[in-house]
């Protein structure tokens, strides 16, 4: 037995369905219809009695053609822009990466002094025990 949650009737509720229809199905519904139309009319005028098949062929692969043209030109000035930068970054980069690898390898020196410090103090009393059962013959 499934219990029935009654819906919300506040205000903003109504007001989220009325956005939701208004501005997501509608716009999907509308696109699909236009789409479809365009089929439709793309296939009447291209398998009529005198349709141009060829013609229709170049204006569909013009039609995919352009946008990858299109991202192609975006990608390489992308790609050169990267290029310039990087070359730049070349010219002012060994200077702070050797700074950045002394800085590195100093502060792996400092902690591994520190963390010799903290440990020191229980080797200390290990080894201190380890005297005594030596000395009183213990194993």
């Amino acid at each position: 037995m499934k219990a029935m949650l009654p819906e919300p009737v506040h205000e903003s509720y109504r007001k989220h369905r009325k956005q939701r229809t208004m501005q997501i199905i509608l716009p999907i519904v509308l696109a699909a219809l236009l789409f479809i139309a365009a089929i439709v009319l793309l296939n009447i005028a291209t398998f009529l009695d005198n349709g141009d098949v060829g013609r229709w062929a170049a204006i569909s692969t013009m039609w995919i053609a352009i946008p990858v043209c299109i991202m192609g030109f975006v990608f390489l000035a992308v790609l050169g822009g990267l290029v310039y930068l990087m070359g730049r970054l070349l010219g002012i980069a060994p200077r702070y990466t050797g700074k950045a690898q002394d800085f590195v390898h100093k502060l792996a020196i400092r902690i591994r002094r520190a963390a010799d410090v903290v440990v020191k103090p229980v080797f200390a009393v290990g080894g201190f025990g380890a005297t005594i059962k030596a000395l009183l013959g213990r194993k």
